[in-house]
């Protein structure tokens, strides 16, 4: 199959695997509870360690501490004895003056107060300075002076001293609002039920003194600064009457309804000059009218006078009539000209009339105005000091039968048992978090490896099959291998072996392979031996197999067999040495070998040379199965070009030990070469662990082998 076409087998790819999605959680789930299983020792004895350290704890190293509670309401409607309004008022309850409450309840300036009721200056307890001097300070003191940090051994200063009795008290006592009520619960926590009791009352007592004490300054401070203000207001009323009084004595009497009056003759004024305005208008209008008729008819007419209209026809024809008309028309005159004199004078008079009334109405508005304002000022300075004055009075009245704005709801009670440490819960606790620290080491030390533990993991990473699964054979030496899976063919390792000659023989479809390659990732995962041991398992079944050692670099195979022969592969490729002479039986092997001897070629070349790929043609000829031991594929190329020649090959992992990216890796190389990859083996198996794990070798298995 082509490279770029090959499924990826790395972690993480999103290859579909049929019946395997379905089933992923369930597999999570048994592979995380399997992992569990198999460290449950480790995981109890974690959890046995924190029982015990946690029984340590709670029997022998702490200290009993008991716990007692006074029970504090908050007040917020109060009955006055006296209906007077107060001068401090009661709480409404709304939320911000709950939580007030709370921060008075814990400040620092309430529990200086206690510290002095109780003397806890003198209480090892809360003073630290009194308690005796543990290992641990001593340690320190004297690492301290090793190190060269001088420790200050004088005694605290007594203010630093009552400052820090306070911060120990504050640490023993929890003040906390019942949700959704004016409640609060005062606790003390000590070493003694009595004292615990004696605290929490304490605070309470000194918290509903310290709300009395501070209405009681309130209402004192109150009181003096009325009387203050009183004695100011009485100086300041006595000077606003006497003002009065002068300006009353230095003006005439005023008053609205005087100012009424002078405003009706002022208007009645103001309409007689206007009537006479018109008057005077209309004389002078008639005055112009008769100075302006030229004949004796029009002069008549202007006149109106019927008099002088019946002498208009004599005027004419007598001279004596026409010097009547005449008279009478200037007589006439005159009168009109009289009359807008006399008009115009009245106007005069009666407009310096209206000029002094006028003088007069402002000049008495002015005095109302300042009069009101004189009987204002004093009026309200009035109002005032009869208000504070009788503040001063209720005040006075009210010092005495002020109540606090919260009672005590129950006091605090001796407790029996002591309130901590609550020895079966933290047991409880601490089997717990050992149980969850050991899982979780567990799963951890699970998660850091990255090598193979089944089959099933391999063959779900490479998509290769698993052809073998080999345990370790329990041979002191490499030696006595070889003895071990022939003394013992029903041992687990030699059924191991047989099994994975019989599924190596079934991986094709096309023929059993005859040129079969063994490789690995890296050295040391036991892949000599299972190529050893296939050889030998192989000729027992009456076939002619030829184990070859291909990696020229290290030449290990006389640590497996005797009297290994110095020429080798490298002296056939070199033409040194004939085939039939370098190739020699091993009397305990069951097959020819073909070993490894020294070059000063370049393993690459040689390999990679016609005389190798001749060689093997010919090998195939002669034998049925031809086994190739190769380097690491990691470590040098060798393998991949030996691989180019061969039918499969069989890729040895590690139990345990390879990781999942060398195995890939591994792989890879081989694929990229295009070479037949025919399936894994799984190698040097710890049966044991193993069988804890309930892998191929479970405890079901061991009564079919015989070790």
């Amino acid at each position: 199959m082509p490279e770029d076409s090959m499924p990826s087998t790395r972690e993480g790819s999103s290859q579909f695997v049929p019946g395997r999605d379905a089933q992923s959680d369930d597999i999570e789930l048994s592979a995380i509870l399997g992992t569990v299983w198999r460290g449950r020792y480790l995981v109890c004895l974690i959890a046995a360690l924190a029982v015990l350290a946690a029984g340590y704890y709670a029997y022998i190293l702490a200290e009993p501490r008991f716990r007692s509670t006074a029970v504090v309401i908050l007040q917020t409607r109060q009955d006055p004895i006296v209906d007077l309004q107060g001068v401090v008022g009661g709480l409404t309850g709304e939320t911000v003056e709950v939580n007030s409450e709370v921060e008075v309840l814990r400040a620092r300036g309430l529990m200086e107060r206690v510290v002095d009721r109780l003397d806890l200056t003198n209480d090892a307890e809360f003073n630290a300075a009194l308690r005796p001097e543990s290992w641990l300070d001593r340690a320190v003191a004297m690492a301290g002076f090793s190190l060269g940090f001088g420790v200050d051994r004088r005694p605290p200063l007594p203010s630093r001293e009552r400052d820090a009795t306070v911060s120990a008290l504050l640490e023993r006592v929890t003040i906390q609002n019942v949700p959704n009520s004016l409640v609060f619960d005062v606790t003390a926590e000590t070493d003694n039920a009595e004292k615990s009791a004696l605290l929490a009352d304490t605070i309470v007592e000194l918290y509903i003194l310290n709300q009395l004490e501070v209405k009681f300054e309130a209402t004192e401070q109150a009181k003096v600064w009325l009387a203050d203000r009183v004695a100011d207001l009485q100086r300041e009323l006595e000077l606003a009457e006497a003002s009065v009084s002068a300006f009353n004595a230095t003006t005439d009497l005023v008053s609205v309804e005087a100012l009424r009056g002078l405003d009706r003759q002022l208007k009645e004024q103001r309409d007689r000059i206007a009537g006479l305005e018109v008057s005077r208008a209309q004389t002078q209008a008639q005055l112009v009218l008769l100075r302006s008729a030229g004949t004796r008819a029009d002069r008549a007419a202007a006149t109106g006078d019927a008099q002088l209209t019946n002498m208009l026809t004599q005027a004419g024809m007598d001279a004596a009539a026409g010097r009547a008309f005449d008279a009478r028309f200037r007589q006439l005159s005159n009168q009109v000209e009289l009359e807008g004199v006399r008009l115009g004078q009245q106007i005069s008079i009666l407009q310096a009339a209206e000029a002094t009334l006028q003088e007069q109405i402002e000049r008495q508005s002015e005095d109302l105005i300042t009069l009101q304002q004189l009987t204002r000022e004093a009026e309200a300075t009035r109002l005032l000091y009869e208000y504070f004055l009788t503040r001063l009075k209720e005040t006075s009245a009210q010092q005495g039968i002020q109540q606090a704005d919260s009672r005590i709801l129950s006091d605090a009670v001796v407790p029996i048992s002591a309130a901590t440490p609550r020895k079966s819960l933290i047991l409880g606790m601490s089997g717990v978090v050992g149980l969850m620290i050991g899982v979780g080491l567990v799963l951890s030390r699970e998660a850091a490896k990255r090598g193979f533990r089944s089959a099933r993991d391999i063959e779900t990473v490479t998509g290769l099959d698993v052809l073998g699964q080999i345990p370790r054979i329990p041979a002191r030496t490499r030696k006595r291998t070889l003895a071990y899976l022939s003394d013992k063919p029903n041992s687990m390792a030699a059924e191991a072996v047989r099994n994975l000659r019989t599924s190596l023989l079934l991986s094709t479809f096309d023929g059993q392979p005859q040129v079969i390659v063994l490789a690995s990732a890296l050295p040391g995962e036991g892949k000599t031996t299972n190529a050893v041991a296939l050889a030998q398992n192989i000729g027992t079944m009456g076939r002619k197999v030829l184990f070859i050692e291909a990696d020229i670099r290290r030449r290990i195979l006389d640590q497996y067999l005797d009297e290994v022969p110095d020429q080798g592969i490298v002296s056939v490729l070199s033409g040194e040495t004939p085939l039939d002479v370098a190739i020699y039986k091993s009397a305990n092997l069951k097959a020819d070998v073909l070993a490894a001897d020294k070059s000063t070629s370049d393993p690459t070349d040689l390999f990679s040379s016609e005389p190798f790929d001749a060689l093997i043609r010919t090998l195939r000829n002669r034998y049925d199965s031809i086994i190739i031991d190769t380097p690491p594929v990691l470590i040098v190329p060798d393998a991949r070009i030996i691989a180019q020649s061969a039918d499969t090959v069989l890729f040895t992992v590690k139990w345990e030990t390879t990781s999942r990216e060398q195995v890939e890796d591994g792989l890879d190389m081989f694929r990229r070469g295009k070479a037949k990859i025919g399936g894994v083996i799984l190698s040097q198996i710890d049966t044991r662990r193993m069988k804890r794990s309930g892998g191929a070798y479970g405890a079901y298995a061991s009564g079919y082998y015989a070790n």
